[in-house]
């Protein structure tokens, strides 16, 4: 293998410690609120996310948390961004220093697999990182916020064995020119590598072990014959070649961060390992990788900074069963499988498989809240006591607070079971503890009184109680006008 001959290599420029970041999509029908969604990064230690845009309200919860952030300019902005100074400079202002210092955004990400998606956009694309960043040095934010655009690893031709692959020629009218601009900004080339898909491909060439990180026998290893390199999964075998793509075109100091990789859960017939197990198996293993530093043959120590793809299963995407379940979560914040991290440092190790809470849905009305208070408090035999005047959870004295509390408590005395978080639609679960103070809530770690478990939801038809025997009211209103309100939307729960 030729080492390195110019002035800068990427064992010079790049620091060796790697991270594990997440990418945050949108397309689910019940999208978590931005403070349940800063709540779950932070249960998780998750201290880089990446934005498919530039989301403001997300971006205001990420506020003087610390997390770094990536913000993305969408596909369809990118024609107008690219032939417009102005238009960047606008976006910028509006997206990025309208956020900081207390938002971290640390990078820009212009486009998404731009070459292989918009084509068409093409033409405009390193103009419009140029501009982009010109906006930045106009700011001086230059030197806190890269910018870059992520590219498919399909950008890449015979990609086995690495040391012979190249980008497809027909780009390099943009590619010498992008690659000169993140060799002039200190920037890097930002990947998308799915060995998922590589495995699919590959019609049985590709073991699924190899594609896992699983070990392999040393005769198992796909070996580079130009270089001797032993490759022992194909995560690394995909960034070697575009390290190797890059000094084909004459370019050795451009660090590779890779923006989205992981593996679906579940899929239809034709996606047999698309499975929990093959998805767990995958991400563990790719953050043990990433976090010990391992590197990659060719850079050995050399950690590759990785966006797992993604935060939240998305069940609106388009597309067979498998795009829908990239997610290491679902929308309520419940893991969909639990990372086997032994030995992968702290982030994402935090299994909230049993550390969930039944909490008042943000927006809820306040008067269906009231009512399914006093069922909580009443028929659903809750102790209460805790929220009466002068004890730990009074405060703060208001129908969200005090419904949270009760709805946890009876979500914890019945064992968590389906159906026991919902009370008409104005309840919702959560991974992040509610205490407070010394309101301890059911279900906290920092909370040893266990909840005798019941078996029903509610009074049975025959039950010789006619329930409702509790009635907290809150509200501006005459104390008898609340008490009648109350008791009419209480029957909802206790007829």
């Amino acid at each position: 293998m030729s080492k390195c001959t110019l002035p800068l290599c990427v064992s010079d420029f790049f620091q060796p410690d790697g991270f594990i970041g997440v990418n945050i999509g949108t397309a689910l029908s019940d999208m978590p609120s931005p403070t349940q969604v800063v709540a779950l990064l932070k249960a998780q230690n998750i201290r880089h996310v990446r934005l498919y845009d530039a989301d403001r309200a997300l971006l205001l919860a990420l506020a003087n948390t610390g997390i770094r952030v990536t913000v993305s300019v969408p596909n369809d902005q990118l024609l107008g961004i690219g032939q417009s100074n102005a238009s960047a400079a606008n976006w910028v202002a509006r997206n990025v220093i309208a956020h900081v210092p207390a938002t971290n955004i640390t990078a820009i990400a212009v486009g998404s697999e731009i070459l292989t998606t918009l084509p068409n956009a093409a033409p405009v694309l390193v103009s419009a990182l140029k501009f982009i960043h010109s906006a930045l040095v106009a700011s001086n934010l230059d030197g806190q916020i890269k910018v870059s655009t992520p590219h498919s690893s399909s950008i890449i031709l015979d990609s086995f064995p690495p040391s012979q692959a190249f980008f497809n020629r027909s780009w390099d009218p943009v590619m010498v020119p992008l690659l000169k601009f993140l060799q002039s900004t200190g920037s890097y080339f930002m990947l998308n590598a799915y060995p998922y898909y590589d495995y699919m491909q590959s019609n049985g060439v590709i073991p699924l072990d190899y594609a896992l990180f699983r070990p392999l026998p040393p005769n198992k290893e796909a070996v580079d014959a130009n270089t001797l390199l032993h490759y022992t999964n194909v995560f690394d075998a995909i960034v070697d070649a575009t390290y190797f793509a890059m000094s084909y075109l004459n370019f050795t100091n451009v660090p590779i961060f890779v923006m989205e990789s992981g593996w679906p859960s579940k899929g239809d017939s034709s996606e047999p390992e698309a499975t929990l197990e093959n998805a767990n198996t995958y991400n563990s293993n790719l953050i043990r990788h990433v976090l010990n530093n391992t590197g990659t043959p060719k850079h050995p120590r050399i950690a590759v900074s990785t966006y797992i793809y993604e935060l939240y299963n998305e069940e609106l995407r388009p597309g067979p069963i498998s795009e829908k379940n990239w997610g290491l979560f679902d929308a309520n914040g419940m893991p969909v499988y639990t990372l086997h991290l032994t030995g992968g440092g702290t982030v994402l190790a935090n299994d909230t498989t049993n550390q969930t809470f039944c909490v008042a849905k943000e927006g809820a009305d306040p008067k269906m809240l009231q009512a399914a208070l006093d069922w909580a408090c009443g028929p659903g035999k809750v102790d209460c006591s805790y929220l009466l005047q002068g004890q730990p959870c009074y405060e703060p004295n208001n129908v969200v607070a005090h419904a949270t509390y009760a709805f946890n408590a009876y979500f914890q005395k019945m064992a968590k079971s389906p159906g026991t978080c919902d009370f008409k639609g104005v309840a919702t679960i959560t991974t992040t503890d509610q205490s407070h103070g010394s309101c301890i809530f059911p279900g906290s770690a920092g909370r040893n009184d266990t909840l005798p478990n019941s078996t029903s939801l509610a009074p049975s038809s025959n039950s010789t109680t006619s329930g409702c025997h509790s009635v907290y009211i809150y509200g501006a209103g005459s104390f008898t006008t609340s008490v009648i309100i109350s008791v009419l939307l209480m029957s909802v729960f206790c007829l």
